[in-house]
C-alpha cells in the first residue's frame, strides 16, 4: 500500500511489548477491567488500534505492521500447551471434548442460520449469512479472506472481502471483551472455584507465582530448547501432512508433536528434567500469548469498519447476543456446570466470535485469578484447530446454496 506506513518486524515486536504494558497499567487503574477478567493484552491492543485509527484519520496513512514475529509467537504458545499435556489430562478430556465438539458443530450451523435470517430481514444478499456468520466469526480472518473471491464473483457481494474482514475484526473485539465477564457471572452465580492445586497450572502464571528468583536461566533455556525441538519436528510433520492434501495451521502439528514428546520423553529418558508445569515454561507461554494478542489487536484497521457500519453492526450485535445465550443455556450446562465448564464458557466466547488464541487468552485471564483448569487448555485448541475448519467449510457451502 502506497499510503501505508510500513512497520518492520522488530519494531512491531517492540511495540507489542509497549502495548502490553500500557494495557497492564490501564487495567491496574480501572477496577472494572480487573473485575471482569479483561486480559491486559486486549486492553492495550484495543487502545493501540484506536491510536492507529487516529493516525489514519489525521494523516491518511495506515500503519501496516509486519506480523511475522506474531505468527511465530502463536507457534511457541501452542507448543508450550503440548509440552505441558499429560496422558491423564487427555483421558480426562475425552468426554468434555466430545461434548464441546458436538455443541460447536451445532453452533456453526446456528451462526449461519442467524446470519441468513438477519440478511433476509435487512434485505441483503443471502451470501451475507456466511460473510457475517461462520466464515468470519468462528472462521476468523483467514476463512473470511479465503471465501471472499467466491462471494464477490459468484454470490453478488462485490465488497465481500471488506465486509468479511470487518466482520472478523469486530468479532475479535467482541470475543476479547465478552469471555471474562461471562465467566465472572457464572462463577459468582454458582460459587465455583478451582479444586486443582496451583502447581497443575499449564498456562497463566498467577501474581503470587511471579517471583523470578525461584528459577534460573538454565531452566528457562531447557524449556526453550524442548520448544524448539518440538517446533522443528512439527514443521517437518506439516510438510508430510501437506503432501497428503491436508492443510492445517502450522501450530497444530507442533502442538501434537509436543503432546507426543511430553508423554514419551520423560518415560524413556527419566534423567532429563522435563519442563512441564515449570515456571519457565509457564513464563514462555504467558509471554507468547500476551504479545500475540497485543500485536493482533493493535494491527486492526478500524477505519475499514467505519465505512461498513449500519447493517453490519446490527447483524454482529445479534450474533453476539446469540453467542452469549448459547453459552449460558447450552455450553455451561452441557459441560457439567462446574469450574471447568465456566472456564470453557469464557473460551467458547473467544473462539465462537474471534479465534482460538483469543479463547486461550480469555481462559488464561480467568484461571490466573480463580485457579487452574488444565483440561480446558487441551480440549478447546483441539476442537478449534482440528474440527472447526472441516465443519465450517461444509456449512459455508450449504448456506451459499440458499443464494
Amino acid at each position: 500500500m502506497d499510503d501505508a506506513l510500513q512497520v518492520d518486524g522488530f519494531i512491531t515486536f517492540t511495540l507489542g511489548i509497549i502495548v502490553f504494558f500500557a494495557g497492564k497499567s490501564v487495567n491496574a487503574a480501572i477496577a472494572f477491567l480487573r473485575e471482569y477478567n479483561i486480559p491486559e493484552a486486549v486492553t492495550g491492543g484495543i487502545i493501540a488500534s484506536l491510536l492507529g485509527l487516529a493516525v489514519y484519520k489525521g494523516t491518511g496513512k495506515a500503519l501496516n505492521y509486519n506480523l511475522e514475529p506474531r505468527d511465530l509467537l502463536l507457534v511457541y504458545f501452542f507448543t508450550t500447551i503440548g509440552l505441558n499435556a499429560r496422558l491423564q489430562d487427555l483421558l480426562a478430556g475425552g468426554r468434555p471434548l466430545a461434548i464441546l465438539l458436538t455443541a460447536t458443530i451445532f453452533y456453526i450451523f446456528l451462526q449461519d442460520t442467524v446470519g441468513l435470517l438477519c440478511a433476509k430481514a435487512l434485505d441483503l444478499p443471502a451470501a451475507m449469512a456466511v460473510i457475517t456468520g461462520s466464515a468470519s466469526l468462528i472462521g476468523g480472518h483467514g476463512t473470511a479472506i479465503a471465501w471472499a473471491s467466491e462471494n464477490s464473483e459468484n454470490q453478488g457481494v462485490p465488497n465481500a472481502l471488506e465486509v468479511g474482514v470487518a466482520s472478523a475484526t469486530l468479532g475479535l473485539v467482541m470475543a476479547s471483551l465478552l469471555g471474562g465477564p461471562i465467566a465472572k457471572v457464572i462463577l459468582n452465580k454458582h460459587s465455583l472455584s478451582s479444586s486443582i492445586d496451583d502447581t497443575e497450572r499449564v498456562v497463566g502464571v498467577s501474581e503470587e507465582q511471579e517471583d523470578l528468583a525461584t528459577f534460573g536461566y538454565e531452566s528457562f533455556l531447557r524449556a526453550l530448547l524442548f520448544i524448539h525441538i518440538a517446533i522443528v519436528i512439527g514443521y517437518a510433520a506439516s510438510l508430510g501432512i501437506e503432501d497428503l492434501g491436508i492443510k492445517l495451521p502450522i501450530f497444530v502439528p507442533c502442538l501434537m508433536v509436543a503432546i507426543a514428546m511430553s508423554n514419551t520423553v520423560p518415560k524413556l529418558f527419566p534423567a532429563i528434567p522435563w519442563p512441564a508445569r515449570t515456571k519457565s515454561l509457564a513464563l514462555i507461554s504467558d509471554l507468547s500469548l500476551a504479545l500475540f494478542i497485543s500485536m493482533s489487536l493493535m494491527g486492526m484497521q478500524l477505519w475499514s469498519i467505519a465505512d461498513l457500519a449500519g447493517p453490519l453492526l446490527v447483524i454482529l450485535a445479534v450474533q453476539a447476543a446469540v453467542a452469549v445465550a448459547f453459552i449460558f443455556f447450552i455450553i455451561f450446562p452441557m459441560m457439567g456446570r462446574d469450574y471447568l465448564a465456566a472456564v470453557i464458557s469464557a473460551g467458547f466466547a473467544g473462539f465462537s466470535l474471534g479465534s482460538t488464541p483469543t479463547a486461550i487468552a480469555n481462559m488464561t485471564a480467568v484461571t490466573k485469578k480463580y485457579g487452574p483448569a488444565p483440561t480446558a487448555f487441551i480440549i478447546l485448541p483441539l476442537v478449534g484447530a482440528f474440527f472447526v475448519d472441516l465443519t465450517n467449510a461444509f456449512a459455508i457451502q450449504l448456506f451459499l446454496g440458499f443464494s
